[in-house]
């Protein structure tokens, strides 16, 4: 991947694929033209996370949230690529590519930037990269979970509730959406499999079950449907939760993400200015937070020390560092989990001593994403 230099291009450029391989970084004309209004205006040593700060302030505000949103889901190309190209090298099957990881990640900006502190994270780019891969792992587990099952094992293991999502999500008419859930009714309550089926790879229903549920159906609709009509309408309705539940992710992502950028009216230099104070004042607040945590790393008994330096800085999991220091997996998950409750309130004390914060559940989430990214980062 070629990288962006110019403060310009990093904040109004989007990655374009060719196949499963970077292209090139398509620019944004309007998103050019509102980070050429606003560099013009601010000192010329300013940095990239100088507009992040800027950037991110304009996304709390209702009037800049959307502006501000495609300026940051530009900043953030790079580090959603290089964490769907790492997840996807990890893939034991190659039926998703960098490409498929990609879309999946980008489409968690709005979630990046609601559960980003810069009081509290490094930079956006590491708290991201976090969320990014996270969102890749979950959803293409998910994914799989539902490709590997046939279109009768799903429809067995679907609520009611996302079965008629599904169907209004094609835009069915209620009556449609109707007959599709009762034959689905009559199926999960004739067709129940022996209790060593595999519940995920359901065959068709046979012929007698057929007719029975073409009964049931026609006795509660007053209708003679054929069961061959049932089993069609079954089908599609197996597609159409397939397709709302996990759609494939689609390639022109810059194009259509960009089609409805609205006008901006440029903010006053000040405004930079006071963000870009608030930037010095949050360095030093998070060089703090570092030896706060650094502190408390210390205090840890020695062989949790490892099993964190194991965990995060190796990347081992739980049954690999086990078996190397020649203790039980629930030890490690146990003393795992206890020294992130102890970095927790060590984090948590020192919001309230220094900064008078009032800890609150919102709060602590934030700060365990935190902890989370400088373990990764940090620990040596």
């Amino acid at each position: 991947m070629q990288p962006r230099h110019s403060i310009i291009e990093i904040f109004s450029t989007f990655v374009q694929f060719e196949g499963d391989s970077f292209s090139c970084w398509a620019t944004e004309s309007r998103l050019r033209r509102s980070m050429e209004s606003y560099v013009a205006e601010t000192p010329k040593d300013t940095r990239a996370n100088f507009w992040v700060i800027y950037w991110y302030k304009c996304w709390q505000l209702p009037q800049s949230q959307c502006l501000a949103q495609q300026h940051l889901t530009a900043y953030l190309q790079e580090c959603c690529y290089w964490s769907s190209q790492k997840t996807a090298v990890n893939l034991i099957s190659s039926q998703y590519q960098v490409s498929d990881c990609f879309q999946i990640a980008i489409s968690q900006v709005d979630k990046v930037l609601k559960g980003y502190n810069p009081s509290h994270s490094s930079n956006l780019n590491s708290y991201a990269s976090i969320v990014f891969s996270n969102a890749i792992r979950e959803t293409l587990r998910q994914m799989r979970e539902v490709d590997i099952c046939t279109d009768w094992g799903l429809l067995r293991k679907i609520s009611q509730r996302r079965l008629e999502e599904s169907l209004l999500n094609l835009g069915l008419s209620s009556e449609t959406i109707n007959a599709y859930i009762l034959v689905w009714q009559c199926f999960k309550t004739l067709y129940i499999p022996t209790k060593t089926a595999n519940s995920r790879q359901l065959s068709r229903p046979d012929e007698e079950i057929w007719q029975a549920i073409a009964k049931q159906y026609n006795t509660q609709n007053n209708q003679k449907v054929n069961p061959q009509i049932l089993e069609d309408w079954l089908l599609s309705a197996a597609k159409a939760v397939r397709k709302y539940l996990y759609p494939r992710p689609y390639s022109d992502y810059a194009g259509e993400l960009l089609d409805n950028i609205p006008g901006s009216e440029q903010e006053s230099l000040i405004d930079a200015i006071v963000a870009q104070e608030a930037a010095q004042t949050r360095s030093s607040q998070q060089k703090e937070i570092q030896q706060v945590l650094a502190n408390a790393i210390a205090q840890l008994e020695p062989q949790v020390q490892e099993i964190l330096q194991l965990y995060y800085s190796q990347q081992l999991n739980q049954d690999a560092i086990a078996k190397q220091l020649e203790i039980k997996q629930y030890t490690v998950s146990r003393r795992l989990t206890k020294a992130k409750e102890i970095l927790l309130r060590s984090l948590a004390n020192w919001s309230q001593e220094t900064l008078h914060i009032s800890v609150n559940t919102e709060l602590l989430t934030s700060m365990s994403a935190v902890i989370e990214e400088w373990l990764y980062n940090c620990i040596k």
